[in-house]
């Protein structure tokens, strides 16, 4: 059985309530379900299996679990795959049974979790494979639906890709707007500026080993950013033969440092770019772009 950790099961939970009550009415003006409260009986039970329409790798079944333990004690399901499955078109994920009035209330809100969140891990894995052979790991980014960063990013990992930072608070990213607005009040030196952000962890009373990361997007801020060796450089939106030059550069001078690439990456790119030498490569449209994977809810006849 696929599990969430505690922190992603919280965040599940809350985007559930949300959920219900938008489909359902709300707590404080309860409606509910008003065709099946105008058509089934309470009390009478009923089955269905979740079935894979398309192929795609599968992320978000514990999420089933959750929709449905919010609307009844009753509901008992059996899963058949975990996620991270690769799932043929035709195959049966799961199967529930339980009050069928309220099965087919929570129908859609499990139906969406599970749809997105495998969309996303489809997504992921074709990039993980059109780099296959290369020393590139593919990374999500920060460009997440809010409120469902963890679960997505949970997504891209049971596609395969790796996360990058969660947020804000867990590394420090020196994109192009931080470099317009302060590199001046460091004498315009990349590595007088990547010294000050070593500097700060400690006098923060942080994690001293925060990764420092710095964002350049011509080769001549590539070589600043060498000399102050960070521990990640970011390279954002260059042409192959400069991303090639950057690695060379980089293999030269400090062996030890990765390089990431991103911007402009796509399934038609992503291979190229890998070819370069680079180590990760970063890509949004793992979480903004990803199409819903075709999963539905089939009702057995009693």
């Amino acid at each position: 059985m696929s599990t969430f950790t505690p922190a992603e099961s919280a965040a599940c939970c809350t985007l559930i309530d949300l959920a219900l009550a938008e489909d359902l009415g709300g707590e404080a003006a309860w409606r509910g379900d008003l065709t099946s409260l105008f058509f089934i009986p309470a009390g009478d039970d009923g089955s269905a299996r979740f079935v894979a329409r398309s192929a795609g790798v599968i992320a978000g079944l514990p999420a089933i679990a959750l929709v449905f333990a919010k609307l009844s004690p009753e509901f008992r399901i059996d899963f058949h795959v975990n996620d991270g499955t690769l799932a043929s078109a035709g195959l049966t994920l799961a199967t529930i049974r339980g009050p069928m009035n309220l099965l087919l209330s929570g129908e859609r809100t499990a139906l969406n979790f599970v749809q997105h969140l495998s969309g996303i891990a489809t997504l992921t894995r074709r990039f993980v494979d059109a780099v296959a052979g290369t020393q590139a790991k593919i990374l999500d980014t920060r460009k997440t639906t809010p409120g469902w960063r963890l679960l997505e990013k949970y997504a891209v990992r049971q596609g395969g890709g790796q996360n990058h930072r969660l947020g804000l608070y867990d590394g420090v990213l020196i994109k192009d707007n931080h470099l317009a607005f302060a590199l001046s009040r460091f004498r315009n030196s990349i590595p007088l500026l990547l010294r000050h952000a070593r500097q700060q962890p400690r006098l923060c009373k942080l994690d001293a080993n925060l990764p420092i990361e710095i964002e350049v997007d011509t080769l001549d801020q590539f070589d600043n950013a060498l000399d102050g060796k960070p521990d990640i450089i970011l390279v954002d939106n260059m042409n192959l033969a400069d991303l090639g030059e950057a690695v060379r550069r980089r293999n030269q001078r400090t062996p030890s440092i990765p390089l990431e690439a991103s911007g402009g990456v796509n399934l038609q790119t992503v291979r190229a770019i890998a070819e370069t030498g680079v180590e990760r490569i970063s890509i949004g449209a793992l979480t903004h772009s990803a199409p819903a994977l075709d999963i539905a809810l089939d009702f057995d006849e009693n």
